[in-house]
């Protein structure tokens, strides 16, 4: 590469790295630095590790991390599988109207965040579309108070998730399905192959990048979950919804703000992600 070109390509990547340690890195390093401080503004001050060990103490932040952990245990698992097995029925060539599924699963991703919660506070609220059916059906005596009880407000939240997301992660499946040589399945057909082991020793393996991809993006949008606890329960009932992001929102908006506190706790969502990523990407090397 000529001196020339070099030159050129410096004038389009120094603006992007400039960009990145104004708007990313700095916070970053910011964030670090008022974990360690207490107070509001220009009167913080150094106090050490003390917000780190009030998270020991803290029943609020036990729960919310409970709560985060729990979304990411069962939802992401459902949410890939979902994902995955939708992706491989609408690659079918003999599926008739494959776009307009493709289309149809797929919108959800970009509906509002906001608008679909309301939605869904009225499908699921105690005189809502959703029991009236499953009345209509006996599949329920009484309705099920999706909102106010503890375990069905979470299960609700795994439901409102899994139905914005698993589009997402389809559309990268189906990516990575096309990219797979249709050869690989002849000669499975012709060694007398069925769909199982079709699936399970040439789909699943060579889809193993995209799975890791997609596994790792799930992660980190489950340990930053905040706007479906937020508008569909607030948290509640009895902060049984509360995650580590909407308890930060919480300890700088709602309560007496705490800047040093909420920067601690963002970090554990920081320390989660590397963990979790690791452990990931180990899981997936091939070596």
């Amino acid at each position: 590469m000529s001196e020339r070109v070099q030159k050129k390509a410096w004038v389009f990547i120094v603006p992007s790295i400039f960009l990145i340690l104004v708007f990313v890195f700095y916070p970053m390093v910011q964030a670090l630095i008022t974990s360690f401080q207490t107070g509001i503004g220009a009167d913080l001050e150094f106090e050490g590790i003390a917000n780190y060990r009030r998270m020991l103490t803290d029943g609020t932040f036990r729960k919310a991390l409970f709560n985060t952990l729990i979304f990411l245990i069962i939802q992401v698992p459902i949410m890939i599988l979902l994902a995955l097995a939708i992706s491989s029925v609408l690659n079918d060539k003999r599926l008739k109207f494959r776009g307009l599924f493709r289309t149809a699963i797929f919108l959800p991703c970009v509906t509002s965040l906001v608008s679909y919660s309301i939605i869904f506070k009225s499908l699921f609220a105690t005189d809502g579309f959703i029991n009236v059916c499953l009345m209509k059906l006996n599949l329920i005596d009484n309705p099920i108070t999706w909102i106010t009880d503890p375990f069905w407000a979470k299960v609700l939240i795994i439901i409102a998730i899994t139905w914005r997301w698993t589009g997402y992660n389809m559309v990268f499946y189906l990516a990575g399905l096309q990219g797979i040589d249709a050869s690989v399945y002849e000669a499975a057909d012709l060694d007398g192959a069925n769909a199982f082991q079709r699936f399970f020793h040439i789909t699943l393996p060579l889809l193993k990048p995209v799975i890791l991809f997609t596994t790792i993006n799930s992660t980190i949008g489950t340990l930053q979950l905040f706007d479906e606890p937020m508008n569909i329960t607030n948290g509640g009932p009895a902060n049984s919804t509360i995650t580590i992001s909407m308890y930060i929102y919480n300890l700088l908006f709602k309560y007496q703000p705490n800047f040093g506190y909420a920067a601690a706790i963002s970090y554990v969502i920081v320390i989660l992600i590397v963990i979790l990523s690791m452990i990931q990407f180990k899981a997936g090397d091939d070596k």
